[in-house]
């Protein structure tokens, strides 16, 4: 594999591989210090983010490499008008492993095309995300020591979150995943979403908008935010005001082995209450990332 652009790239062995290798990060770090000495990552962030560029970032410099990059697209020549293809020709002169998010869905693909070091997807639009699925992923297996048989609850915006998007697609792929969808009818997940990945694989789902009477059923519940800055001006009228947030009177009625997940940044879907409940994993999910992210980056650099 010389990238990562969609999670559906990744075999379900290579899954399992990438968060076994990030276990072993997670238990021993000291053993990998020095694992990409004298390597460079570019970080080419075209839109803002705060926990993906810093988690690969970290990542790179707990393995013991350097970065290079930058943060906001006014900060690179595409205010001047170059194009991604030139940029990843010219950023693979100066990086071994180039990370990039952009707004324009398909430009990490572009990016790959014409770019001699590999390429990771940090997020393209409202597309795809893929290190966020394998972080989801990795919690999801340190929480209940297994990827399948449970069902998973998605709330909020679901017709723009990404993460959302590419934590199906893989999910799909598993044995006796059950999925329920809560969302505002406007806001619902895309057609070709529950065609391509749930239809095709035969997948048991159930739409609703009624957070309240689905959480008992729920193993893992996957909050997300409104994702205003994809919203056009007529999605942005006061309609569109979050009806779901997450409360510990909500949580009364939960497993008490309930998983609840968040890619954040979190807007007001979940009260800071909850933040203190044992079944909180969102900021275990921050620094998970940053471990299979460390275990991705060697993959792709094929170092052992």
């Amino acid at each position: 594999m010389k990238n990562l652009i969609d999670i559906l790239d990744l075999s379900l062995d290579e899954i399992f591989d990438l968060i076994q290798t990030a276990i072993k990060i997670k238990d021993n770090p000291v053993n990998y210090l020095e694992k990409c000495k004298h390597k460079k990552m570019a970080t080419l962030f075209f839109e803002p983010s705060t926990r993906t560029r810093l988690s690969f970032e970290a990542a790179m410099y707990e393995l013991g490499g350097n970065v290079i990059g930058f943060s906001e697209a006014q900060s690179s020549s595409s205010s001047k008008g170059e194009s991604v293809a030139d940029t990843a020709r010219v950023v693979s002169c100066y990086s071994d492993i180039i990370v990039m998010r952009h707004p324009k869905e398909g430009a990490p693909v572009v990016a790959s095309m014409n770019a001699s070091v590999p390429v990771i997807n940090a997020g393209d639009g409202g597309h795809n995300h893929p290190t966020q699925t394998l972080t989801d992923l990795l919690t999801i297996y340190l929480e209940k020591r297994r990827l399948d048989s449970f069902t998973i609850g998605f709330c909020g915006d679901l017709k723009f979150g990404r993460t959302v998007h590419s934590l199906i697609s893989t999910l799909c792929r598993h044995k006796n995943v059950k999925m329920i969808f809560v969302s505002p009818e406007h806001l619902r997940l895309p057609g070709y979403a529950v065609l391509n990945y749930i239809d095709k694989n035969h997948i048991e789902y159930v739409e609703t908008n009624d957070l309240d009477s689905i959480i008992p059923k729920l193993d893992i519940l996957y909050m997300t935010r409104l994702q205003r800055e994809r919203f056009s001006n007529i999605q942005c009228s006061s309609s569109m005001d979050n009806p779901y947030i997450l409360t510990l009177d909500r949580l009364k009625n939960a497993k008490k082995d309930l998983c609840v997940m968040h890619p954040l940044p979190r807007v007001n879907e979940i009260e800071r209450l909850v933040d203190s409940d044992s079944r909180a994993c969102y900021f275990k999910q921050v620094l998970n990332g940053k471990y299979i992210r460390m275990a991705l980056i060697l993959k792709l650099l094929e170092i052992e």
